[in-house]
Parts: C-alpha cells; structure tokens; sequence
C-alpha cells in the first residue's frame, strides 16, 4: 500500500483509483459512468489499512450515495436550473452531482472536496464522461462563494458537527442570492426548517452502506 504521500503524484492516485473500482453507472444516473467501489470491504480495508498509519481518509468518493444520485437524477432532468449558471458542487466526492451539471449545460462547475484523492477520482470520472469539471480541495464553508449562482450539496447531514456547520453557511448563501440546492436521504441531522422539497426519488442501496435496500431521498432547495 502507497504511503499518503505517494498519493501527492497523480499518476498514482490516479492509479489506485483505477486499480480499486470499476467504470459503472450508478442505479438512478444511468447516462453517467464513474469509477466505483464494486466489491465494499476491499477497499474500504485497504484504506484503512492506510488511514491507521498515514491519516488517508475513508474513501467516499468510491460511492454514489443517495444524496448525489438523486441530485444528480434532478439536474438531468431539469436541466433549466443549472443552464448557463456557475455552479459548485460543495463535498462533492466522486462528482456525480458536477458531471450532471456539467452535462445540462451548466456555464461552469467547480466541484469541491477536501480529500486530495476524491478530485483525482473525479477527474476520472471527468475524463470518462467527455465532461469539464473544475476541482478544489480548499474548506469552501464560510466563504461567499463571488461569481457562482448555484450550490449543490448531497448528502452532507450525516454527522452532527458538519451538519450545523454547513448548514448554517449555506443558508447564508441563500440569503446572498444563490441558488442553494441540498439533497438528503433522510439523515438524523437534516434541519427541520427552512427547506422547500424540489423532488423526491427513491434510490437503490446497498445493505453494505445503508440499513436498507432503498432510501427515499429528497432535493431540497434552502431558504434564507
């Protein structure tokens, strides 16, 4: 196993993605091919393995989680809403959510992670799908975010720190005149207030990840 370091060449990062997922389409995107975790426990055992010794995070990229398919599922669909706007794809993982943008004809996507190796994923992702994504490992939280009309964030109220945090940020940027989008299967730390339901899916699961097979997954749009 590569030590974190290694993973600063992208040519290896870009290695060990290829080598620990498969090009697949997600259950409910099918226009839309990603590098994906196929058999779970390997990969997820494998970087262990390297986050006991190096701080390498979980890797979250290797999936498309409910939130970011059902985003992505909406923006295909309604392409009018990122037409010819710029666009952020905030905690963005294997960049689903951004590709979809970047397919409905979004003026520009910049999709953010803070883990180096979930932009080295999407890039791939990128590539595969014939799509430009710009990407950033920056903590967008607390910035205005000049220049961008819309935020999508999938999927991001599953720990109850980060919920608040972002939450209450991306609020601000509503009341700033953005478009705030944020999709949630249901988890315990979504805000009870200040969301308006766009859609509603229902995604297939794994037992794997979730407690069930499917989850009914909602895209909210967020109000000052």
């Amino acid at each position: 196993m590569q030590p974190l370091s290694a993973f600063a060449d992208p040519s290896v990062a870009m290695a060990f993605v290829r080598d620990n997922t498969e090009l697949v389409a997600p259950p409910l995107v099918p226009e839309l091919r990603l590098h994906l975790a196929t058999e779970i426990t390997p990969l997820w055992q494998a970087t262990e393995d390297v986050l006991a010794s190096t701080g390498l995070p979980p890797p979250y990229w290797a999936f498309a989680w409910p939130g970011g398919q059902a985003m992505a599922r909406l923006l295909l669909d309604r392409p009018d809403l990122v037409r010819g706007r710029r666009i952020v794809d905030f905690a963005a993982g294997c960049g689903l959510a951004a590709l979809a943008a970047a397919r409905s004809g979004a003026a520009g996507v910049l999709a953010s992670d803070i883990d180096p190796l979930a932009m080295m994923a999407l890039r791939l992702n990128a590539a595969a799908n014939g799509l430009a994504v710009d990407t950033t490992t920056a903590d967008l939280v607390g910035q205005a975010l000049d220049g961008i009309d819309v935020v999508l964030a999938g999927d991001v109220c599953y720990e109850k720190p980060m919920a608040a945090r972002v939450t209450g940020w991306l609020r601000v940027l509503a009341a700033a005149g953005k478009t705030v989008l944020l999709a949630d299967p249901g988890r315990t730390y979504l805000p009870q207030g200040g969301l308006d339901p766009l859609a509603r899916f229902t995604v297939p699961t794994t037992l794997e990840l979730e407690d069930r097979d499917r989850r009914d997954t909602v895209v909210w749009q967020v109000r000052p």
